[in-house]
């Protein structure tokens, strides 16, 4: 057992020292123009793969970006970054993105993710709480391929829309359910 112990524990920890060499800025954030301008970028590579997220961000009340997330783990594993949140293209607020979880997992990714809030109710629950649950709520879509496709402004029905992207890294599987968003000042 207790080699299992050491074992893990050297094993975390050189995932930790690789994930952290490669962590992305916005994960980070300095500054508050940083975030910014990696969220706009961000923001601006999604819309050129994914002509759903444009259409989306015509309709949309708000949209919360991520540009950076960092997930590692092994056995125990956690996810962590920093995102903005946009109204009519301006800035209007940030927020952190916090998970946890337990498992048989081992490794380290980085991706980012964007929300579009559809109505005010679903935007107005993002700071209605002490930090908004996805999966608890309003109505999360997450935004594949084939969703994108049919998606068109007479077919936008959920509060929520979420789009997944610049996945990189050794960890099998993304999800952004269960994941905890935060205001915080920036």
């Amino acid at each position: 057992m207790n080699r299992l112990v050491r074992s893990s524990t050297v094993a975390f920890a050189v995932l930790a020292a690789v994930a952290t060499s490669g962590l992305p800025r916005s994960a980070l954030a300095a500054t508050a123009a940083e975030l910014n301008r990696d969220a706009v970028a961000a923001l601006n590579k999604l819309y050129a793969k994914q002509p759903s997220a444009k259409m989306l961000s015509r309709h949309a009340k708000g949209i919360l970006v991520f540009p950076g997330i960092l997930k590692a783990g092994f056995m125990f594993g956690g996810q962590i970054g920093e995102g903005v949140l946009m109204k009519g293209g301006k800035t209007v607020g940030y927020y952190n993105s916090v998970a946890a979880s337990y498992g048989l997992q081992v490794g380290a990714q980085t991706f980012g993710y964007a929300l579009f809030f559809m109505n005010q109710q679903a935007l107005d629950q993002l700071d209605a709480t002490r930090g908004f649950e996805l999966g608890v709520g309003p109505s999360v879509v997450i935004v594949d391929q084939g969703v994108g496709k049919s998606l068109t402004s007479n077919t936008i029905t959920s509060d929520v829309y979420a789009f997944i992207f610049d996945q990189k890294g050794l960890m099998a599987g993304i999800g952004v359910q269960g994941s905890k968003i935060t205001k915080i000042s920036k």
